[in-house]
């Protein structure tokens, strides 16, 4: 076992990091097996953009880091008071090099909820934690290697739903990326408002682009006469590609918008040099699952895992909870002006 003699507790600001602490911290999460794009530093920026307070541990031996878990504060009225890894991210949680270090690491991070007052916190793991923690078996993911050739991706897509990518294809359907936020966000908003959920202001994707320039790109198609009509905005890590934030417009379905882009992003990845395609985190039952499974991909599960402080049970901040079926159902007949300019002030503390 690794003599751990001491965990630091890193109220991440800039302010305080060295570059060399920098650099560190992501060789760790890039040299780990189970380091994400979302353990990357940049999340630091982008959540204190967002105004939500962090909080990044780190085990050291004498010499290297052993461990790390990224964590961040979200406390409102309306969903709650929580301590994560991380908003925002489909996955996070605890990286160690070994069961004891994790343990080590999960019991700095629950005297840290403590001490803040929350109600739980919540790791976002993609491997179930050792011990008795309580799980939410809400969310699964989709993954799959992607082929390096364009005849061998659209090989790899079942006979059905090729069949929608070749219509895309005729239908004339042309993509571009770009790094230019104001299509896609047109397009990103109306489409989160038809589907009752607060959308983030522009300002998180500008910080999104800023903090990971050279990580992320932006993916637009565009119908015969040049109007952009679906969007996605994806981000690049250790040779994988994930679509996260995506949208399109009422007339894109007929023209199968939606899978030509993806289509067109799993050949631009590919070219990139990337040989994964990570479709993200979906509730079983939804729409977006059975998208993803036409697409062939599998779903595996993601064993979230939940440390009670205050709570006395898991929360339920998701649209499953039918506390917020009228929410919902408002939402979605708001005029996009003001859902636009209400969404991001609720957003900060969802997701």
């Amino acid at each position: 076992m690794i003599e751990i003699h001491r965990i630091e507790l890193w109220l991440m600001q800039a302010d305080f990091l060295k570059d060399e602490e920098t650099e560190e911290w992501n060789r760790y999460v890039k040299g780990h097996t189970d380091g994400t794009f979302f353990h990357l530093l940049g999340w630091r920026d982008v959540l204190s953009d967002m105004g939500l307070p962090t909080y990044f541990l780190v085990a050291r031996d004498a010499q290297q880091i052993v461990g790390a878990l990224p964590l961040a504060h979200q406390k409102s009225f309306l969903f709650g008071n929580h301590l994560v890894s991380l908003p925002y991210c489909v996955y996070g949680g605890i990286l160690a090099d070994n069961d004891d270090i994790k343990q080590l690491l999960l019991e700095r991070a629950t005297s840290l909820g403590t001490e803040l007052g929350v109600g739980d916190v919540e790791l976002r793991q993609q491997r179930e934690l050792p011990g008795d923690l309580l799980q939410k078996d809400l969310y699964v993911t989709f993954r799959r290697d992607l082929p390096s050739q364009d005849e061998e991706i659209m090989q790899a897509i079942p006979r059905k739903q090729r069949a929608m990518v070749r219509k895309g294809i005729k239908a004339e359907l042309t993509s571009e990326i770009t790094q230019d936020l104001d299509e896609f966000y047109a397009i990103y908003a109306e489409s989160v408002r038809n589907l009752g959920t607060p959308v983030f202001g522009k300002r998180y994707f500008k910080s999104l682009s800023r903090h990971f320039a050279g990580q992320s790109d932006i993916l637009l198609v565009r119908n015969p006469a040049g109007k952009a009509v679906a969007g996605v905005m994806s981000f690049y890590h250790n040779k994988t590609v994930l679509p996260y934030y995506g949208g399109s417009l009422t007339e894109a379905r007929a023209l199968k918008a939606n899978d030509f882009m993806y289509w067109e992003l799993m050949r631009h990845a590919a070219a990139k040099g990337m040989q994964s395609f990570d479709f993200g985190r979906s509730k079983e039952g939804t729409g977006p699952y059975s998208f993803k499974k036409n697409w062939g991909f599998t779903p595996e599960p993601l064993p979230y895992s939940h440390v009670l402080i205050k709570a006395d049970k898991i929360p339920e901040v998701n649209p499953n909870n039918p506390k917020y079926t009228k929410f919902i159902s408002m939402w979605k007949s708001l005029p996009l002006p003001l859902a636009n300019l209400v969404g991001p002030i609720l957003s900060r503390n969802l997701g």
